[in-house]
């Protein structure tokens, strides 16, 4: 909702595998009565098929590490598969990097994620990068956010 009444030119279609998931964002439109958010679709990144077969963009938040690797592989796919030249890929969340220390608070976070799923967990930043760049993804800007996370832009060749 939030992005959607920032940026009322660009229609957004949200998603989640999860059908309770969905409902609440459905509600959630229908009290914001928005004409530029779309109801929400069902879609697992994993899938070798999406419910959408273009985008201009993508926006990935908080998916990558409460999921498995899996999912994140099929985010590259779906994303080279729909994005045009240019396409932008947006992931936000926390990310492990070579050679930083983790903050106290993602390395508890972190075991928690894999506590309740051992493969689950904060991702190296480099493995995705490279998975990213292996489908035509680019990372061409990254901006450090509060509580420890990364907004990471990537554009598709």
């Amino acid at each position: 909702m939030y992005l959607a009444r920032r940026f009322p030119a660009l229609t957004w279609l949200p998603s989640d595998p999860d059908e309770g998931a969905r409902d609440s964002i459905a509600a959630h439109r229908r009290n914001a009565d928005l004409p530029n958010l779309k109801a929400p679709v069902a879609l697992d990144a994993s899938a070798p098929h999406w419910p959408v077969q273009h985008a201009e963009a993508i926006t990935c938040i908080n998916m990558i590490h409460i999921s498995l690797w899996a999912a994140t592989e099929g985010l590259m796919v779906g994303a080279a598969r729909c994005l045009p030249p240019g396409g932008l890929l947006y992931l936000y969340g926390p990310y492990r990097e070579a050679g930083k220390t983790l903050a106290a608070s993602n390395a508890a976070f972190d075991a928690d994620l894999r506590a309740r799923n051992s493969e689950w967990g904060l991702r190296d930043l480099s493995a995705v990068e490279h998975l990213a760049g292996q489908h035509g993804l680019r990372l061409t800007q990254r901006i450090d956010m509060p509580a420890n996370n990364l907004s990471l832009f990537f554009r598709r060749a």
